[in-house]
């Protein structure tokens, strides 16, 4: 087999790929604005999972870009949407497009891109198109459950841990998972093979989403490229604060649903007050066990997919770097 591609190479293809979709459709007010968000850059961990994941099994994972992109594309759709809905101004330093436009451009521009992204995986050919479909859709059922989910929890004090893994699991961990699946069964991987790659992305995905919730309590505001305490303070339903609420003491506990309930007050008292019941309770030390217990759990299933080590040594480093946000 000829030399793997680099994590570097890949996502070079992909943004590559991305500058040349056309636009070319009209009216212009309609597809502008999704030109803009995929022209924003970001990780774009999805498709890179993807191509990583085909290219343990065959070269030139160019030959999958479509689905890839489809996949960055319905990504993007999603954070157009949860934008809006969370009135957020800004998305990786720019304007959000429900700012820099209007809501109602938003929402039609977000629906548009639903399509394009089903538009782009169809081009995966007939011989996986029902599967690939299949499970692209379940995963996109899913997120929209994950989110309602989400939704739901603000109104709700008495949300249990597992309710919560349950959440990130739909709104995260199942669109890595369904990358990397595609990905395997794109390249005509065994059945086992899939189906390990899939778990494994559910669990680096939970790990992932966990990593971010102790980030913005505890990340550099430098590396972790926003002002931390934003889930303390709009009391964002968190692994953190779920677990806060119950191992606190009767005295933390009161104190923390002060926090809570206060209408006024000064964000960073409101955040510091916060950090400092959670180390008291030790919610740092707790969370950073459940993401490592996480992590671990993704290594098992990287460990039993059926490929040399040496092929598997891009994707486990990638998805190691991953989680190195914090350093």
């Amino acid at each position: 087999m000829e030399k793997q591609l680099s994590a570097e190479q890949i996502l070079n293809l992909i943004s590559e790929f991305i500058k040349k979709l056309p636009f070319d459709r009209k009216p212009k007010s309609l597809y502008e604005p999704i030109k803009y968000v995929l022209s924003m850059g970001g990780k774009r961990i999805r498709p890179t999972l993807m191509l990583l994941a085909y290219n343990l099994y065959k070269d030139n994972p160019a030959d999958i870009l479509s689905s890839a992109v489809a996949l960055e594309t319905y990504h993007n759709y999603t954070l157009l949407h949860d934008d809006l809905m969370d009135n957020a101004d800004l998305r990786r330093g720019h304007e959000t497009v429900h700012k820099k436009w209007n809501a109602n451009t938003a929402i039609l521009s977000g629906d548009s891109m639903l399509v394009m992204a089903y538009e782009l995986m169809k081009k995966c050919g007939n011989e996986h198109l029902k599967e690939v479909l299949g499970l692209f859709t379940e995963t996109a059922l899913e997120i929209g459950e994950g989110q309602q989910y989400d939704i739901d929890f603000e109104s709700r004090n008495d949300v249990s841990e597992d309710e919560y893994i349950e959440m990130i699991r739909l709104k995260t961990s199942v669109l890595l998972a369904c990358a990397l699946k595609i990905g395997a069964v794109l390249a005509g991987a065994p059945k086992e093979d899939a189906d390990n790659l899939y778990k494994f992305g559910e669990q680096i995905g939970l790990a992932f989403q966990l990593q971010d919730d102790y980030l913005d309590v505890y990340g550099d505001e430098k590396v972790f490229g926003k002002a931390i305490g934003g889930d303390i303070t709009s009391n964002k339903k968190t692994y953190m604060l779920i677990n806060a609420f119950l191992r606190a003491d009767d005295a933390q506990r009161k104190e923390l649903a002060k926090w809570i309930e206060a209408k006024d007050f000064d964000r960073t008292e409101k955040v510091n007050a916060v950090t400092n019941l959670y180390n008291e309770i030790g919610i740092d030390k707790i969370a950073e066990q459940k993401i490592a217990f996480y992590f671990e759990q993704s290594t098992k299933y990287l460990d039993a997919v059926n490929v040399s080590e040496e092929r598997k040594a891009i994707l486990r480093a990638y998805a190691e770097k991953m989680m190195k946000r914090k350093y």
